[in-house]
């Protein structure tokens, strides 16, 4: 029988017993980072679990940053891990700006998402073209109806529901969705099969989240968006969360932390935006995301 020391024995006992615990893995892997890929459902699209957001103000916040600035900080993202990268049309020249940004790095090292306004008398494949022309690349590897708010909106965008089923098509995007302001149009997600990505506000104490009036100043209902976050997931969809920060009202640390853990640990999102302004905002979320994971 090969010698067997009490370090090696105590060494294979503690293995096989985490393996025991989860079937399969050491509990050491069940724990998550910010920077580990997730897939967000039934897209089949790969993401950061934490992403770049260049929302923050619809945009003001990032573009004030000039593009020099702004590349710098988009590049900071990419070296941490962070290689899920999003924008919207309505967010002013930010299209332009992080095609810039991420110009020369290697277009299959991350994942860029925009989301295009659901006007009437728009060409959806002309805008589509516009925006990926605009951000320096050939796909989209997610794009959203952005800023759904009416309860009849399934109806209101079917000419651009098939548009992005055209593009997907042709190549141009991979993954689709819509993203969502208010409990009327929220209340359609669930059981929608268009949609195969959700993004939805998401935070501890429903600041800048979802009530009946989609621009509300007051507090939204945490509890029924939560109730939706679990159904369509429960259906496949994949999650992104906004609004982690409530768009800079959160002042403290420890609201910020508050708002990473509810997310993943109550709410279960896939995937969260945030938007920054400097780098040590970025080593924060990359850090309170490892926090709460962990």
């Amino acid at each position: 029988m090969p010698h067997c020391s009490r370090r090696n024995f105590l060494k294979t006992g503690l293995a096989a017993g985490a393996l025991a615990g989860t079937g399969s893995l050491p509990l050491r892997a069940a724990r998550g980072t910010a920077t580990d890929w997730v897939t967000l459902g039934k897209s089949g699209v790969k993401v950061t679990r934490l992403a770049f957001g260049t929302g923050t103000f619809s945009g003001r916040t990032q573009r004030e940053l000039g593009q020099d600035q702004f590349t710098r900080l988009v590049r900071h993202a990419y070296d941490r891990g962070i290689r899920f990268f999003e924008t919207a049309e309505s967010y002013g020249e930010m299209h332009k700006m992080l095609g810039v940004a991420l110009k020369g790095i290697p277009r299959d090292t991350y994942q860029l998402m925009s989301k295009v306004t659901t006007r009437e008398g728009v060409n959806p494949q002309e805008k589509i073209d516009e925006l990926r022309k605009l951000a320096n690349t050939e796909y989209f590897d997610v794009l959203l109806m952005h800023y759904q708010r009416v309860a009849q909106w399934p109806t209101d965008t079917v000419r651009w529901q098939d548009g992005i089923l055209e593009a997907k098509s042709k190549k141009a995007v991979v993954g689709h969705g819509a993203s969502v302001h208010g409990l009327p149009a929220l209340r359609r997600f669930p059981g929608n099969k268009w949609l195969e990505i959700a993004m939805i506000r998401m935070n501890h104490n429903g600041t800048k989240m979802d009530a009946e009036a989609y621009n509300t100043n007051g507090a939204g209902n945490v509890s029924e968006v939560v109730t939706h976050v679990k159904q369509v997931r429960s259906e496949g969809m994949g999650v992104i969360s906004m609004k982690l920060v409530g768009e800079g009202a959160f002042t403290t640390r420890e609201d910020r932390q508050a708002a990473m853990r509810y997310a993943f640990n109550n709410a279960g999102v896939d995937c969260v935006t945030v938007g920054y302004k400097n780098t040590a905002e970025i080593d924060e979320a990359i850090e309170n995301l490892n926090l709460a994971l962990a």
